[in-house]
């Protein structure tokens, strides 16, 4: 029983020292060994590693992935044209070299980002303040960003870090200037919807004009051809009428009386007085309507 005993206990020491003792690097970590205060090694490759039991050596493990910093705040900078801006930027950023990040930041990543965030913010600075606000918003934006990068460059290296990128989020004007530039766009897209509409209406009373003195003209030379028409029909039908009766001028003779019988009849309410002797009713006494004038 004691050998069993002594045996279990000789374990469990074995397996306390080599948890103190053995320590895995993952792909994403550096390990960074400690010798009584002092950073013996740093470890980039991953996998199963040896060191000596606190206390005479200790590990620390930093993070080596690339690293997103945001501004931590939105302050105003003049433009060159002192015009304000509130830029929201981020950096990229990884660990380079572990032993002077941790000289200078420790091992703890929020210390970097708060000494590093007023670098950034004073480089920004620095770069729009030499531009114009269309550069910084439109056609330098890029170049901007670039700059601050290669200005964030050398600092980097005091922190043990590299910059990986430096980008623009958002750029705007602050608050009260941004609701006077929205009404002024508003004041000028309303006046130039006033325009069109000024220019609508006009061109559209000009097509309705332009449509009604058409319709005017097209009626005119319609009627002017129906009535060259009407002429050319009743003067033919003169012609046919005079060549009809030039044949027959008795038959003329009745057919004109028949007409005006049909006009002077026309309303059963018509009241003529004449004399029933008279030429009007000529065709009416039978023979006299055949006789010759003179033979009555």
């Amino acid at each position: 029983m004691n050998r069993i005993s002594v045996w279990v206990g000789g374990a469990m020491l074995a397996l306390m020292l080599a948890s103190s003792t053995l320590f895995v690097v993952d792909q994403r970590q550096v390990a960074v060994i400690y010798a009584l205060g002092e950073i013996k090694e740093v470890i980039t490759e991953p996998g199963l590693k040896f060191k000596l039991p606190p206390p005479f050596q200790n590990v620390v493990f930093l993070d080596k992935r690339i690293q997103t910093l945001d501004s931590p705040e939105t302050r105003p900078i003049f433009t060159a044209e002192k015009k304000s801006l509130v830029i929201d930027w981020l950096v990229k950023w990884r660990i380079t070299e572990p032993r002077q990040f941790i000289r200078n930041n420790g091992t703890d990543i929020r210390n970097l980002e708060n000494r590093l965030s007023p670098v950034v913010q004073a480089a920004f600075n620095e770069e729009i303040t030499k531009r114009n606000v269309g550069g910084v918003l439109a056609t330098e934006r890029e170049k901007v960003m670039n700059d601050v990068r290669a200005r964030l460059a050398d600092e980097a290296k005091s922190f043990g870090i590299e910059i990986v990128d430096v980008r623009i989020k958002r750029a705007d004007f602050v608050a009260n200037i941004t609701d006077s530039v929205y009404r002024r766009m508003e004041s000028e897209r309303k006046q130039v919807a006033n325009e069109l509409r000024s220019t609508g209406q006009a061109e559209g009373e000009k097509i309705r004009a332009d449509a009604d003195r058409q319709r005017e003209v097209i009626l005119a030379n319609a009627y002017r051809d129906a009535q060259k028409i009407k002429g050319e029909g009743d003067a033919e039908a003169s012609a046919l009428y005079a060549g009809a009766f030039g044949r027959d001028p008795q038959f003329a003779q009745f057919y004109r009386s028949l007409e005006a019988y049909r006009t002077s009849f026309r309303s059963k309410s018509d009241v003529m007085v004449l004399d029933p002797s008279s030429d009007f009713f000529r065709v009416m006494r039978g023979s006299g309507a055949a006789a010759p004038a003179g033979r009555r």
